[in-house]
């Protein structure tokens, strides 16, 4: 879905809700009131199709022409047990007028389709919260398989909320009636109905819901028509009901993107689709050697669908086999990637160091999940980069790349394609599951705005010997990159020897010459050391004495956090870093012009480990391993402490 804006980049707003006076709209003589954001959660059982029903719905906020920002929230399982805590799914979204940064803290809408969605979670819902409560599923054991000794629709415990009860169920099967479906089959379509209240509520256009519904279930139009019939049975419903007095409008915001023409992106989505723009700038064939792993499955899913665009896509038997795939399509000369969470990256590292040895590009995209070992496979975390940056036998640098965001993700890409293919190394890119999952506006570029990435293969002899001989040295390195030549097999005169046990330099003939694998070792560190990263901004309008300091997804709720403190008049610097290895050449002296350095961080100080060991400095770290981004109102709250400190 894409939208064109035409505006300038307005200042962003911090601010909660806001009302106008009542106002009869749209037709309509119910109250409208005007709000300048708003935070819906879906929840349900794994089966109620809650990410389907969030999808939808930001979709359409999309189009309208919102800021957004979403928290996809499932369980592991396949299908986990019905009413249970452990099989609830949720779907957070925040939408605005506004520049917004995160999913939000606390919904202020929460739709409950059953007692285990509403017990999980109402200890996030504020007081004065809307709870949209599905009651056909309050049945007495329904409430006892998750721990109510009593409903808590009769018993007061949610008296600080405004409490809708809807009986979704039955009113979806009466709406239902005349397509001849099972019960069961037509009570499928219940969240459709709740995704038609929910659009009424909030103004959202119908037309493309419609569209994909039709669209999804095309070999089955009568399935089709019901879930349209569905949708529209919750629009009327809200539109008649008297329960429902006040509907809400979330204008576009108009001024929080730059001109440009705009769709919604999920993080693996556009990780994909930079992929597929690096393959095409740099004029090579793209091939995805890979092994299924959530969070990292979809861009394997993805890749695969662009076989127009010279994608190649190879899912292995293991992870091993997927890696070792890709760099022999590396050797061959591809841009080569694959793809996977932290335990794959465990089962690549002895490929990831012939890759190092063997200088050829390779990108490990490595979508980071909570651990160690299986660990929580749908949940966020940022632990892997310690093994990103040592996780190898060996002195085996790698290039250490993480997005900020989700459409960041899209412009990281090319940034790792550009390091691998320029400095033949391979490179890890490190998302996470928040990023992978999680969706925002991403401005779709003009290909003139995308880096040329062409790559000149070694077409002859580059080296003379002594006795005038013109010969091939597949390790004489380019002089100010350190990169050594590319050549691609089979090209006559170019034969060169390859593999795991140390090359001497220059020829890459074998070597166990102490002297020579000293001086490979140091120049591969000094390849890695020398590649060109920008230089640290930091964003410190007011001289603060606080840095505030982050990698990979903590930016949005980083950046949120400062612009409440700076709202409430407390100075505070902030700067994110995307190139983790090698450090930006300035962190060392923006580090040491502050007094106090913060380093929030999903894990338990890995970032602020390095940090500290590398420039010395007295860095504190903020951590969390819950398998959930931070909030923006506890970092806040964290970082006053420093400040008051």
């Amino acid at each position: 879905m894409t939208s064109q804006v035409s505006s300038e980049a307005g200042e962003a707003l911090v601010g909660e809700q806001r009302s106008a006076p009542a106002t009869a709209e749209h037709g309509s003589a119910k109250e409208v009131r005007r709000l300048d954001r708003v935070i819906i959660r879906f929840a349900g059982d794994s089966g109620d199709g809650m990410q389907l029903t969030g999808d939808r719905f930001t979709s359409e906020t999309a189009s309208f022409g919102n800021d957004l920002s979403t928290l996809p929230n499932f369980p592991a399982e396949i299908r986990a047990p019905a009413g249970t805590l452990p099989g609830v799914s949720s779907f957070q979204l925040h939408f605005a007028d506004h520049d917004i940064l995160t999913p939000g803290d606390a919904p202020d809408v929460l739709v409950a389709m059953n007692p285990a969605a509403l017990k999980a979670n109402i200890a996030d819902v504020p007081r004065g919260g809307e709870i949209i409560v599905n009651t056909d599923e309050f049945a007495k054991r329904a409430m006892q398989k998750v721990g109510y000794a009593t409903s808590p629709l009769e018993d007061g415990s949610l008296d600080a909320y405004r409490v809708h009860p809807v009986p979704l169920t039955t009113l979806t099967v009466e709406a239902l009636k005349d397509f001849g479906l099972s019960r069961k089959e037509a009570e499928r379509s219940k969240n459709m109905f709740a995704l038609g209240l929910l659009s009424w509520m909030y103004h959202r256009p119908t037309e493309n819901t419609e569209s994909f519904l039709r669209a999804k279930f095309a070999k089955k139009p009568e399935i089709a028509e019901a879930n349209v019939t569905a949708f529209r049975a919750g629009w009327n419903f809200g539109e008649t009901t008297e329960d429902f007095a006040v509907s809400y409008e979330v204008a576009p915001a108009t001024s929080a993107f730059p001109t440009g023409t705009y769709r919604n992106i999920s993080g693996n989505l556009a990780l994909s689709y930079g992929l597929v723009a690096a393959s095409r700038q740099a004029d090579l064939p793209l091939y995805l050697g890979s092994y299924p792993i959530t969070p990292a499955s979809d861009i394997l899913h993805e890749l695969s669908k662009h076989k127009n665009f010279g994608v190649r896509t190879f899912q292995a038997e293991d992870e091993i086999a997927g890696i070792g795939a890709a760099l022999g399509a590396a050797f061959g000369g591809s841009l080569a990637v694959t793809t996977t969470s932290g335990p794959g990256v465990a089962l690549k590292s002895e490929t990831i160091g012939l890759a190092v040895s063997l200088e050829l590009p390779l990108l490990i995209v490595d979508i980071q999940r909570g651990g160690p070992s299986t660990g929580l496979p749908t949940k966020t975390e940022q632990a892997d980069l310690l093994q990103a940056m040592f996780g190898r036998n060996g002195e085996a640098p790698v290039p250490i790349v993480a997005p900020k965001t989700p459409a960041d993700c899209f412009d990281a890409a090319l940034d790792a394609a550009r390091i691998a293919l320029t400095y033949r190394t391979p490179v890890m890119l490190l998302s996470d599951g928040y990023l992978a999952n999680g969706s925002e506006p991403w401005r779709i570029p003009d290909t003139s705005e995308l880096p040329d990435l062409t790559v000149q293969f070694a077409q002859g002899p580059n080296h003379t010997l002594a006795d005038g001989t013109e010969v091939y040295w597949p390790y004489k390195r380019d002089p100010e990159t350190l990169a050594r030549p590319w050549a691609i097999p089979g090209t006559p005169g170019l034969e060169h020897r390859i593999g795991g046990i140390e090359k001497q330099d220059g020829t890459g003939n074998i070597s166990y010459d102490p002297a020579n694998h000293e001086f490979m070792v140091r120049t591969r560190q000094a390849k890695i050391d020398g590649i060109t990263v920008p230089d640290l901004e930091v964003d410190d309008p007011d001289g603060a004495d606080t840095l505030v300091i982050g990698w990979g997804s903590t930016y949005g709720p980083i950046t949120a956090a400062v612009r409440r403190l700076r709202a409430a008049g407390e100075p505070i610097a902030q700067a994110h870093l995307r190139h983790l290895n090698p450090f930006p050449k300035n962190l060392g002296e923006v580090l040491k012009g502050y007094g106090k350095v913060v380093v929030p961080e999903m894990n338990l100080g890995q970032l602020a480990t390095l940090i500290r060991a590398r420039y010395l400095v007295d860095a504190r770290s903020h951590n969390q391993v819950n398998g959930m981004p931070f909030k923006a109102e506890q970092l806040a709250a964290a970082l006053q402490e420093v400040i008051d400190a």
